[in-house]
């Protein structure tokens, strides 16, 4: 196993900051190593409100996914509390799906089955990079290629109709109430769902208590509307923050056994997007 750090902003000169950690699985068998061996990726991206970066959705989330036969990163964006807004953690998702693509072949990747998984605010982050993928370099002034394969939205910040309010604060922080209109037509993910929008894993729980299920149920609604592949878990009992869902991390009183599922679930989901389907 390899694991190092990438400072993106040393790498994109646009940002104002973003780390990637890389968290690589070696040649599994005890033979030489064939020249074009690799795995799908999953990069990772923690929740907080985008006003703090949670590290119990990160490592713990790569790990699981390498067991699932995916080389694994961990982005540890910019918040509010580090004086930035809309459009910079957009920006620094951006940047390292584009380096993890350009760099595929040293980090054992196939470039063509990257897929980006967030948590609560990560999982807005996440959706509106599945939204505006096409509109980011525009936004860099430079190229960026960060489509991904696929996104794992988890308990996700969908929408400030019914969602987490405190994060499109941080989000637009310093926005005047007509650019926040006009932004909103994109950042409320469910209404800018398009014919283009990359699969999408969706799950939350029944009883979260602060970003209701509603949202990840709207933007299921809205993938089905435009025909776009999806799978939408919705479990009946949980705490918002599960992470892997595992006992391990979360309080006996707060564990919901059935949650544990959704990472292997998940994995299962990117792989019909692979060309091994493995």
């Amino acid at each position: 196993m390899r694991a190092f750090t990438v400072d993106l902003k040393e790498k994109y000169a646009f940002l104002q900051g973003g780390k990637l950690d890389c968290i690589l699985t070696s040649y599994p068998y005890d033979t030489e190593e064939p020249e074009n061996w690799s795995r799908p990726a999953v990069i990772v991206v923690p929740g907080g409100g985008y006003g703090m970066v949670s590290k119990r959705e990160g490592e713990l989330i790569a790990t699981a996914f390498m067991g699932q036969g995916f080389q694994a990163f961990v982005l540890w964006y910019l918040t509010a509390s580090d004086g930035v807004r809309y459009p910079e953690q957009l920006l620094e998702l951006s940047s390292a799906v584009d380096y993890v693509k350009k760099n595929a072949k040293e980090l054992k990747v196939n470039p063509n089955e990257i897929f980006v998984v967030g948590f609560s605010a990560g999982g807005h982050l996440t959706g509106n990079l599945a939204i505006e993928y096409d509109a980011v370099s525009k936004k860099a002034g430079v190229a960026l290629d960060c489509k991904p394969a696929g996104v794992g939205l988890c308990y996700p910040v969908i929408t400030g109709v019914h969602g987490h309010f405190s994060s499109f604060e941080n989000l637009l922080n310093g926005y005047s109430e007509a650019e926040r209109a006009e932004l909103s037509k994109t950042l409320y993910l469910n209404e800018a769902v398009t014919e283009n929008t990359p699969p999408a894993f969706i799950w939350a729980t029944m009883n979260d208590g602060v970003v209701p299920a509603d949202n990840a149920i709207r933007f299921a609604k809205a993938m089905a509307d435009k025909e776009r592949p999806y799978e939408l878990h919705i479990y009946p009992r949980g705490r918002h923050g599960l992470s892997t869902g595992r006992l391990d991390v979360n309080p006996p009183e707060e564990y919901a056994k059935k949650v544990v599922r959704w990472v292997e679930d998940c994995a299962e989901f990117f792989r019909t997007f692979t060309t091994d389907a493995f």
